[in-house]
């Protein structure tokens, strides 16, 4: 166990990280992920609300649809990355990350406030409900024996209020953040132990902790908040433009606005990569070389990939050294290892998107 924004969150569990690792990829795993924030926005004003604070088109969300969004502040960078839903039940369903806890609710709180002082309407609740997400490819089939809606329909960042293994009032989002097929299933949180135990009855279910979820997101090509992302960087940096709706980037109404759309067609310093690389692991910090032994950046995340036999990373580099199939160097113990630029995720995604 360790303590990770807070909580206190296991690594592994029985099984070893490179076990949990490839079971989470030809199975499915169970991931407790109830420390991250669960808000819900009700009010006339919710969607003015939300769109005051990310650069996603949340007015054009469908009833029970999700859409990864951005907090950006006046200066491009970014607060937080969250997932908003715009329910069917009238409100908002806001998942936030952990680490940023305080900061978003104030965030959240403090334009509420505003946005009452001036006449409108909104409010926010806090979720207790406990967050479980079961990924991989035979996530789906595990649950769809315990709840009657057919999953089939539910797709990608679509979510329903459901029963689940006769669990009451469960939201069920198919999503996750290992780049498999799954869902995130937000449960009463009395309920949240008896929830599990019906869950791991089935011999294809295994419980995983953070060591998994992070190289899992990592081979996803997908961002840690704090790692990868933070304030220093904008979503055009971080190769995450397609969260900026379209119709936000014509009317630039939306936090940094003015910073962050000019960098979609002009240029910015330095752009988040992939990298691949054989020898010893890359790890975050570690600098990053030109071909010619140059330093233009540094790693953010890195590991040896369970599924490639490889290590896979990501860092920024210098605009100009960004070129897919370039050959850089990253810097392992003062020694200049070969890492060649390469697209994101490393590994194939297992989304479920309705044709």
């Amino acid at each position: 166990m360790v303590n990770f924004a807070g909580w206190s969150m296991p690594v592994q569990y029985a099984l070893s990280h490179l076990e949990s690792h490839l079971h989470t990829r030809r199975h499915c795993s169970l991931f407790d992920v109830s420390h991250m924030l669960q808000t819900k926005v009700f009010g006339r004003d919710r969607v003015k609300f939300m769109e005051s604070l990310v650069v996603g088109d949340i007015a054009e969300l469908k009833p029970d649809q999700g859409t990864l969004s951005l907090f950006t502040n006046e200066e491009g960078g970014i607060l937080d990355d969250l997932i908003v839903t715009s329910t069917s039940e009238q409100h908002l369903y806001v998942v936030t990350n952990a680490g940023c806890r305080d900061k978003d609710w104030a965030l959240m709180q403090g334009r509420a406030e505003e946005l009452r002082a001036a006449g409108g309407d909104v409010h926010l609740e806090v979720s207790e409900n406990a967050l479980l997400a079961l990924q991989g490819p035979s996530a789906v089939q595990v649950l769809q024996t315990g709840v009657s809606d057919d999953l089939a329909k539910l797709p990608f960042m679509s979510s329903a209020v459901m029963d689940v293994f006769g669990v009451p009032g469960c939201r069920v989002t198919r999503c996750g953040y290992t780049g498999e097929d799954g869902v995130e299933i937000s449960v009463p949180v009395g309920r949240a132990v008896e929830l599990v135990e019906l869950l791991l009855r089935d011999p294809q279910v295994q419980l995983a902790g953070l060591a998994a979820r992070d190289s899992l997101r990592l081979e996803a090509g997908l961002c840690l908040y704090g790692n990868d992302i933070d304030e220093t960087t904008t979503p055009v940096e971080a190769a995450l433009v397609w969260t900026l709706g379209k119709r936000r980037r014509v009317t630039m109404d939306f936090p940094g606005a003015m910073v962050i759309v000019p960098q979609i067609k002009g240029k910015v310093k330095r752009k988040r990569v992939g990298l691949i690389s054989t020898g010893p692991p890359i790890r975050p910090h570690m600098p990053i070389l030109s071909p010619e032994g140059r330093p233009i950046g540094e790693v953010t995340s890195g590991c040896p990939s369970p599924c490639l036999k490889k290590n896979v990373a990501m860092g920024y580099v210098e605009s100009e050294q960004s070129r897919l199939g370039m050959v850089l160097a990253v810097e392992v113990r003062k020694k200049s290892c070969p890492a060649l630029v390469t697209r994101m995720p490393f590994v194939p995604t297992h989304y479920h998107i309705l044709k």
